[in-house]
């Protein structure tokens, strides 16, 4: 069925236009077509925003594993459907079949039952990116159990506040972590936090590092030896369309962390039908996301869209820059990768590295570039599509959140012609909506406000764990009858969106609304700089002034800093006018980010208007010791 793979511009307009007419039979007739199921559904779909509930799917029964995996292993049991990269390069790859990849899924939720783990409990995963952690996840999947993976970098404070927050009963972990020439230990972080979590009865360690750890009588086991136990046969669990998959916790603008809850027929149904399109996949391809599972990236690009296709996913345990700045193009090259999906951070730190890192491999496999986390800026996209597609590879710039579970604008490669810096059209299914500041919808084009979705979409949350409340005013409460992203965005002459950023990064100085990612542009345009982050803070006349915080591509006092910060305002006045111009200019060794690469600009805007002492959890940051030297240097 043409809808299932749009590959013109013209179809996508019909497929589009069919879906916002339709929606039901739209969606109905993908969910027929493309997937297993127990029992067919009595309702497609029933909403009301006020509440805020969704339900997609009503009455239908199902299990995500038969989809992912059962059903493959007929025509491409055989296939590798994982293809592991480990951080060392000496070490071997793995290649697990569709075979192999159900069997030890079937192991592993073996073990779990015999932990006493049933359909509902929730399992946290604290795991590096090795195969279990995608076993770990099936496996839940396969019985019922809900699971919450923690980023394996968060500190035993967060990873703590996670495990209470859903009541999790077991907790599968590994001794320690590869993390390019360092090694990081895992499991005393898994003790620490579990110091302060009664519930949970059992911990499952896998070896990975081979170090002497600590392992609590009664509580602890190593994996292994239960897996070589366990039969590899488990039926898989009868779920509801809208049984709770999966917990995954993003990091709220205020305080506690938001548990959002996916269910499991929506989120299947969408992240499959994205993943096809947006990566156009074929059955040859493979296909690399370097996202870290613990991210909702991972969850619907690396393990549930690619499998629900009966894909190759490539997981791979390393940095980019281990060995060295090579690592991604050697990686590329070693297994022709055909799609490769990362994030901003790392093509600017890859670009900072120079050309020569990359001539030594052979990209020519590579159909389709992808970016995600945040808005890719101009120089950035140049650089990727330059360098690594050789201007052949269209760039997929796709936006979403945590919250939508899928990717919710993007091109479609070699369908939308695309734009630097525009996430062009809403995929098909996603009817968005730019509001003003009374709540009024904007219309037409060539004009900005904030984005909003009007429409429900399968793959949406259902709820933030044990809190609806919070879930009704973080998202349904802005904008009446409308799902409230929390970005702005604008339309240019052709329909095609622009995220301009969070918007409480929109700054309002002297009256004037300014978007803090056009300003971060145009300063990251100067040929010494490598990265930006502007914030406002308080000013007697203005209201709000402006501050920056510029990483240098070259460190040290190499040039007159009050000269660079001329020039950087001379850029910013030509590229977006005077009144955009920054007030004060901090010079920065580092910004502090989050694991997934995100600037913490709340840090930032703190530090800036003299908060130095209520800065929150700083210890889940990728370089928690950045924000004390950007605290040292601070410009009165």
């Amino acid at each position: 069925m043409s809808n299932y793979h749009i590959k013109n511009l013209e179809e996508y307009y019909q497929v589009y236009r069919k879906s916002v007419r339709f929606p039901e039979v739209f969606w109905e007739e993908i969910a027929e077509e493309h997937f297993q199921w127990y029992k067919r559904w009595d309702k497609v779909l029933e909403w009301d925003f006020t509440k805020p509930e969704v339900k997609w799917f009503q009455g239908a029964k199902l299990n995500i594993t038969e989809n992912c995996l059962d059903r493959h292993l007929r025509i491409r049991g055989d296939k590798t459907a994982i293809l592991f990269e480990p951080n060392n390069p000496d070490e071997p790859s793995q290649h697990i079949t569709y075979k192999q990849l159900h069997a030890r899924v079937n192991k592993m939720a073996n073990v779990l039952k015999s932990e006493g783990i049933q359909k509902g409990d929730r399992v946290c995963i604290y795991l590096p990116m090795i195969p279990e952690l995608a076993f770990a996840i099936l496996a839940c999947a396969r019985i019922g159990a809900i699971h919450s993976v923690v980023f394996a970098g968060f500190s035993s404070t967060a990873l703590a506040t996670r495990i209470n927050d859903c009541d999790c009963k077991l907790v599968i972990t590994s001794d320690g972590s590869y993390r390019g020439s360092k090694t990081i230990d895992l499991k005393g972080i898994v003790d620490e936090a579990l110091e302060k979590c009664p519930n949970v009865s059992s911990v499952l360690v896998v070896n990975r590092i081979d170090s002497k750890i600590e392992m609590k009588e009664g509580r602890d086991k190593w994996l292994q030896p239960l897996l070589d136990e366990a039969f590899d046969e488990c039926t898989p669990e009868v779920m509801d369309a809208e049984d709770p998959l999966f917990i995954l916790y993003t990091s709220g603008s205020t305080g506690k962390p938001k548990g959002m809850v996916h269910t499991t027929a929506g989120y299947m149904v969408y992240t499959a039908y994205t993943f096809k399109n947006i990566f156009q996949y074929r059955e040859q391809d493979i296909y690399w996301c370097t996202a870290d599972i613990g991210w909702i990236t991972g969850h619907s690009y690396i393990v549930y869209g690619p499998l629900a296709n009966g894909a190759t996913s490539v997981m791979f345990e390393g940095v980019p820059s281990y060995p060295d700045f090579g690592r991604f193009w050697e990686i590329v090259d070693k297994h022709k990768v055909t799609q490769f999906y990362t994030a901003p951070t790392a093509i600017r730190a890859l670009a900072k590295e120079g050309v020569e890192h990359i001539e030594k491999f052979d990209l020519s496999s590579l159909k389709v570039l992808g970016t995600v986390g945040e808005p890719i800026n101009e120089e950035a996209w140049h650089w990727y599509d330059d360098n690594i597609g050789k201007k052949k590879s269209p760039i997929v710039d796709t936006w979403w959140q945590t919250e939508t579970g899928g990717v919710m604008i993007s091109p479609i490669p070699f369908a939308t012609p695309t734009k630097p810096t525009y996430a062009t059209l809403p995929f098909p299914g996603i009817q968005p909506a730019l509001m003003d500041e009374n709540g009024s919808e904007i219309h037409g084009n060539q004009v900005d406000g904030r984005l909003c979705i009007k429409f429900p979409w399968p793959s949406m949350a259902r709820t933030i764990w044990g809190n609806h409340e919070r879930y009704r005013d973080t998202y349904f409460s802005a904008f009446q009858n409308k799902y409230f992203t929390g970005d702005g965005a604008l339309r240019d002459e052709v329909g095609y969106y622009r995220i301009t950023g969070r918007v409480d990064d929109v700054i309002i100085v002297s009256g004037h609304n300014l978007g803090t990612a056009p300003i971060e542009d145009a300063i990251n345009e100067h040929p010494a700089v490598a990265e930006s982050a502007i914030v406002g803070y308080p000013h007697d006349i203005k209201g709000n002034a402006l501050y920056g915080y510029v990483t240098l591509k070259e460190t040290g006092e190499y040039r007159n800093q009050d000269n660079l910060r001329k020039e950087i305002n001379q850029l910013i006045t030509e590229m977006i006018g005077p009144i955009a111009k920054l007030d004060k200019i901090q010079f920065t060794a580092g910004l502090p980010k989050t694991r997934s690469g995100k600037i913490m600009r709340r840090i930032l805007r703190k530090i800036a208007s003299g908060e130095t002492t209520n800065l929150g959890d700083t210890s889940t940051l990728l370089n928690p010791e950045v924000v004390q030297e950007i605290m040292d240097n601070v410009l009165k």
